[in-house]
């Protein structure tokens, strides 16, 4: 995958099939199946490329930690519960019930208010920054918002996944 980010709009059976995973490597049996479905055409997916270190820190306090920020939007990337126990991947989950509150606040992030906190990042981003790369950062974050909407209104659960 070579950190590329995606998001899942999950259903309540995912949910349970991830809880009930007894092990990291089942667990990601599972996304699989999840990742499959979607290559079949499932509309609930949101990919954010790389851009997805960028957005997380533009959303919260420029760190790149699932504890960084606050909620709502620190649970757009990294924030939320964390299912996946190793250091290989990322797999964040957010509960069907936390998403109302963060599909609003995306709605208000606009291009000014992430061109601003772009330019706020820490030397410790990974990627040098730049005019194309913050632009980069806004085109994958501009689907978010209708895509947490999405997931809101169809009562589903969201998992954001990447590789390390």
């Amino acid at each position: 995958m070579a950190c590329l980010g995606v998001h899942f709009a999950i259903t309540d059976e995912d949910l349970v099939a991830l809880r009930q995973a007894g092990s990291d490597e089942a667990l990601m049996e599972v996304i699989e199946g999840i990742e499959e479905r979607w290559e079949e055409g499932e509309n609930l997916v949101c990919e954010t490329d790389k851009a997805w270190d960028a957005i997380h820190r533009c959303l919260t306090d420029g760190t790149l930690s699932f504890e960084s920020g606050t909620e709502p939007l620190n649970l757009c990337i990294l924030g939320g519960e964390q299912l996946y126990e190793g250091e290989d991947y990322i797999v964040a989950l957010i509960n069907h019930s936390q998403l109302r509150q963060l599909a609003d606040a995306l709605v208000a992030i606009t291009p000014e208010f992430l061109g601003a906190r772009y330019s706020q990042l820490p030397e410790d981003y990974s990627r040098p920054k730049s005019q194309e790369d913050c632009q980069y950062t806004w085109d994958w974050f501009s689907s978010l918002p209708a895509f947490f909407d999405g997931a809101a209104k169809s009562g589903r659960h969201v998992i954001f996944t990447v590789d390390q």
